[in-house]
C-alpha cells in the first residue's frame, strides 16, 4: 500500500532522475502557481495514488499484450498535472517547436517523447496523464478543496515552515494573495 504514494521517489540511473526533476520544474512548477503550494501538494498525492490505482488496474491487461515496466518517478504525476493545465487552459492553439498545434495534443506529443525516457512507463504515464484529465475535466470533483482551507493550510505546520525557508518561493492558496504575490 506504501508503494501508492512512494512510486514518484524511486529512480534507477541519473538519466531518469534528470528527466523527473526537468517534469517537477516545469510541468508541476506551473501547476503550482496555479493552484498554490499547499493545494498542490494535497494534489500531487492524490495524483499520485490515484495514477497507481489506474495503473494496478490496467497492468493485468496490458502485461498480456506487452511488456509492461514499473511506474517510477515523478513523471505519471507530471503527466497529470500537464493533463489538468491543458484541459483547463483557455489557449486552443500553443507554439511546439516552432508549429502550432492544438493546446489538448500537447500532452499526448509529450507522452510519445516520454517513450523513450529510460525506465519510463508508458502505461504509468498514461495512467497519470487520464487521471489529470479527468481532474481537468471535472470527473473528480471531491478532490477539489475551496481557497477558504486552503488559506487555512497556508498556516498550520509544514506550511509555515515552508514560507519561512530562504530560496524557496511559497505559493498562498488564496487567489487574491497570489495576484497580489505576483505583483509585488
Amino acid at each position: 500500500v506504501h508503494r501508492l504514494l512512494t512510486h514518484i521517489f524511486v529512480y534507477e540511473d541519473p538519466i531518469s532522475l534528470a528527466c523527473g526533476a526537468l517534469a517537477v520544474c516545469y510541468f508541476a512548477g506551473s501547476f503550482e502557481r496555479s493552484v498554490g503550494t499547499a493545494k498542490h501538494c494535497a494534489l500531487t498525492a492524490a495524483f499520485s495514488v490515484l495514477s497507481a490505482l489506474l495503473f494496478l488496474s490496467l497492468q493485468p491487461l496490458a502485461s498480456a499484450l506487452l511488456r509492461v515496466a514499473d511506474a517510477k518517478g515523478f513523471m505519471p504525476v507530471a503527466f497529470a498535472t500537464l493533463g489538468v493545465s491543458t484541459t483547463r487552459s483557455r489557449l486552443k492553439r500553443t507554439l511546439l517547436l516552432g508549429c502550432r498545434v492544438p493546446v489538448v495534443l500537447v500532452p499526448w506529443l509529450g507522452l510519445c517523447v516520454a517513450w523513450f525516457v529510460p525506465h519510463s512507463s508508458l502505461l504509468g504515464n498514461l495512467c497519470g496523464l487520464l487521471v489529470g484529465e479527468a481532474y481537468g475535466l471535472g470527473y473528480c470533483f471531491c478532490l477539489d478543496f475551496p481557497e477558504s482551507l486552503s488559506s487555512k493550510l497556508d498556516r498550520v505546520f509544514p506550511f509555515t515552515l515552508l514560507k519561512r525557508i530562504p530560496g524557496l518561493k511559497y505559493i498562498p492558496g488564496s487567489s487574491a494573495e497570489r495576484r497580489a504575490s505576483e505583483n509585488s
